[in-house]
């Protein structure tokens, strides 16, 4: 009788305790798309828990929606803080993600069929500064630049950067204010390509040397694209509207500007823009450079005034 007694209290107390299981399970899993709908983590991705569908849009809408957007939409691919802790998902397709002032994001490409990578940089309408690295391997930059523009939402900052080998990580660092932040967007593979012919309108540009190329008020969006014949590629781009005024500036280096060339499209709306290319290599390494029109509004009628200086 004493025997069947201690065993009916042990049957009790193993279905107490899978009860008290059962329980703590839904509180787990409820938590757990709580945080999944807030911020998504790899550890609760690696459970399989279903992320929810999410709005589409473009990254440059309207002003004052930008950043609401892409705080609603982050959780796509796996990053890094500044800290070089593991962060927040970021996104490997085509999901804006929000960079803060003074904070690093990592986009990492282990697939050796990933051959270029489009990066697009927007705000909501102030300034962009920001500096955009290549790694390939520890401590190898073959590729870097300082990104510079007045208005980030009139002139974002689109540009193709290759990678031949991999694998390969794109870093993004915000180095202006926490009161700038900025969004961030790239494209595997799926970029844009020039419309003109780069071998019938390139134009050497000697080391320490510069070119202007000036272009008409209907022409809204400018591409350049340039090269070297494998040496080290250093140079400037600036974009001017009016004597010394800079709207947007870029500073390149390529440690070889054969096998990653550089090329960039650059929103020239408005009316005296002016396009300088300055090679700041020494004159031992001269490249070719080709700014052409990549799109023209030809709806624009010539005898309109336009309004410049935006």
């Amino acid at each position: 009788m004493r025997t069947a007694l201690v065993a009916l209290a042990c049957l009790v107390r193993h279905a107490q305790a899978r009860v008290d299981q059962e329980v703590d399970l839904d509180k787990y899993r409820a938590m757990a798309d709580l945080l999944l709908s807030m911020n998504p983590s790899a550890s609760l991705k690696r459970q399989g828990f279903r992320r929810p569908a999410l709005p589409s849009a473009t990254v440059r809408g309207a002003p004052g929606t930008l950043m609401q957007l892409v705080q609603d939409r982050q959780g796509y691919g796996v990053g890094y803080d500044m800290g070089g802790r593991r962060g927040e998902m970021v996104s490997t397709g085509t999901v804006p993600i929000l960079v803060q002032g003074g904070t690093l994001k990592t986009w990492s490409y282990a697939s050796s069929a990933v051959e270029r990578v489009q990066v697009s940089l927007s705000t909501e309408g102030r300034p962009l500064d920001a500096d955009i690295e290549l790694w390939q391997g520890p401590d190898n930059t073959p590729m870097k630049m300082r990104v510079y523009s007045e208005d980030g939402n009139y002139r974002p900052f689109n540009a193709v950067i290759e990678t031949p080998s991999a694998p390969n990580t794109i870093a993004i660092r915000n180095i202006g204010q926490i009161e700038f932040p900025l969004a961030a967007q790239m494209s595997a593979n799926d970029v844009e390509e020039p419309v003109s012919n780069f071998a019938a309108t390139a134009m050497t540009v000697q080391g320490g040397a510069l070119r202007t190329y000036p272009f008409a008020p209907d022409v809204q969006r400018v591409e350049v694209m340039l090269k070297t014949d494998g040496r080290p590629l250093n140079a400037r781009i600036e974009l001017l509207q009016g004597p010394n005024n800079n709207k947007q500036v870029i500073e390149l280096y390529a440690d070889d500007g054969l096998a990653r060339p550089f090329f960039a499209i650059i929103d020239t709306a408005g009316s005296g823009n002016v396009v300088r290319i300055v090679n700041t290599a020494p004159i031992e390494f001269p490249m070719t450079a080709s700014v052409q029109p990549h799109f023209i509004d030809q709806n624009m009628n010539s005898f309109e005034p336009v309004i410049g200086g935006a």
